[in-house]
């Protein structure tokens, strides 16, 4: 068995063990962050039966993923990382998912752009939880305004974003976007990492974002 689906199938057990002990009756994705690594890395989990995948990079998904995304119609991509306005007409060539909608000006660009596909890309709003400068999102006290105009923009708005503040107990941040989410009646949250994703179960995170658990740490 390859590493990469011996370190997923690790995560599954300990995943059930914490739903299990917390008596909660759900099953997160889990999406396998793959940015930076190789299709030899990759593949052997979309042999496996994984069908989330996440990247951070347009350019790097165009490259990697068309021909097997062809072969392979259950697979979902998911956008992980920042997106800029420019990239997003060629975002919606591969991306199912959008996590990282941060601004109105990307929301009306989607908008605009969703109309030339079949499909709509399903979104999650970012939203800067820790009030941090240097970290991109939504603010807390515009999330109603901001989740509004992107109805009106008829985005797929499924649910809420976050990265929390490093050095700091997750569950805080955690604890306050179920509190967003039930506010704004949304079903998705897309919080917990290699780092977290314990944590963020207990929150009932429905998307965990896992990459170097799985992959291993980048070069």
């Amino acid at each position: 068995m390859h590493k990469t689906v011996q370190n997923l199938l690790n995560i599954k057990t300990q995943i059930k063990t914490k739903i299990i002990e917390l008596k909660y009756n759900y099953t997160p994705e889990i999406i396998a962050v793959s940015k930076t690594f190789l299709m030899d890395h990759i593949r052997p989990l979309i042999e496996s039966g994984h069908i989330h995948f996440g990247e951070n990079k347009v350019q790097e998904a165009l490259e990697k993923w068309p021909e097997i995304k062809k072969n392979n119609k259950d697979i979902k991509l998911h956008m992980v990382g920042k997106l800029q306005t420019n990239k997003v007409k060629f975002a919606l060539k591969i991306f199912d998912y959008i996590h990282s909608v941060d601004s109105l000006k990307l929301a009306k660009k989607i908008s605009e752009e969703q109309k030339n596909y079949a499909n709509k890309p399903k979104i999650f709003i970012q939203i800067n939880i820790g009030n941090e400068d240097q970290k991109s999102g939504v603010s807390k006290n515009n999330i109603l305004d901001f989740y509004t105009e992107c109805k009106k923009l008829n985005l797929d708005i499924i649910g809420t974003m976050c990265l929390p503040p490093m050095k700091k107990d997750p569950k805080i941040f955690f604890s306050e976007m179920k509190k967003i989410n039930s506010y704004l009646k949304l079903k998705e949250m897309s919080m917990g990492m290699s780092e977290d994703y314990i944590e963020a179960i207990e929150y009932t995170s429905t998307f965990l974002r896992i990459g170097s658990k799985i992959f291993g740490q980048r070069s």
